[in-house]
């Protein structure tokens, strides 16, 4: 189960929205946060492959971007708990930026395509 104002986090390659669990028992989401690529001409991000294609390096720098900014607030204590939705190759991306205290703070991960889901089919998948 969740614990109230864990923090969940569903994201793709062009979005990620930021949900907080407001009930007490069970799971209430309310959203927090959206992102959208912002620059995505990201220098650290290193070479790909080359038979990336541009859309995938998009998608890639989006997801590191995404974790830069769960890294910083699991460093601010602004993380208790945290559960992360997001498409597998986003996700796979995603588990390789991960801070060690962030990982720490993982309580599920689901691999799906949820980012136009409503709240209520987010809920159902953590529940699962």
């Amino acid at each position: 189960m969740l614990a109230q104002n864990a923090l969940v986090v569903v994201a793709d390659g062009h979005q990620a929205v930021l949900f907080r669990n407001v009930a007490r028992h069970g799971i209430e989401l309310e959203e927090q946060d959206r992102m959208a690529p912002a620059h995505l001409q990201d220098e650290s991000q290193g070479r790909q492959p080359e038979e990336t294609t541009p859309r995938d390096e998009d998608e890639a720098t989006f997801a590191k971007q995404v974790v830069e900014k769960l890294n910083q607030m699991v460093l601010q204590n602004k993380i208790e708990e945290l559960a992360v939705i997001a498409d597998p190759s986003t996700l796979g991306v995603m588990r390789k930026h991960y801070h060690k205290m962030l990982e720490q703070k993982i309580v599920k991960e689901v691999p799906k395509t949820l980012t136009s889901a409503t709240g209520e089919a987010i809920a159902n998948a953590l529940r699962d």
